[in-house]
């Protein structure tokens, strides 16, 4: 059975292994420390996903007070990143971590709720799109040094 709880500072070791899968390339312990930030920031929530005890997912949504893309409202909640161990997938935890950053949100205030994703996942795509999101725009970035 998946419980999802907000994390705990003995929790954040888990959550940030998880969080290295999603976004890799990180220094050793440099999303430990980040999200050891975030539990005590009041517009951030970190929750996680336990089955039998053992950290299998993770999602950590904020509260945006600037413009969001596709929204009309201020603040909203936005997802900033969610991920399940390939071996849990498909059996409805990303949603349940998911209605739990959307629950937080809206006792935070929010009545819209936003994500983002990189171009060309089609896993996180499908997965936005069954939960219920809307593709609000596509963008292209730019950046040069000076």
């Amino acid at each position: 059975m998946k419980v999802i709880k907000v994390a705990s500072d003995k929790d954040i070791k888990d959550a940030a292994m998880l969080a290295d899968m999603l976004w890799p390339g990180h220094e050793e312990g440099e999303l430990k420390t980040e999200f050891e930030m975030l539990v005590s920031d009041p517009e951030n929530e970190l929750f996680i996903a336990l089955c039998n005890e053992k950290a299998v997912g993770f999602a950590h949504v904020s509260i945006r007070h600037d413009y969001v893309e596709g929204t009309s409202s201020s603040p909203v909640g936005y997802l900033e990143g969610i991920y399940v161990l390939p071996d849990h997938r498909r059996q409805k935890c990303a949603f349940s971590l998911l209605s739990a950053c959307e629950s937080w949100a809206k006792e935070k205030g929010c009545t819209e709720f936003a994500s983002d994703m990189e171009e060309g996942n089609e896993l996180s795509y499908a997965f936005h799109m069954g939960a219920g999101f809307t593709e609000a725009n596509r963008i292209v970035c730019f950046a040069k040094k000076l």
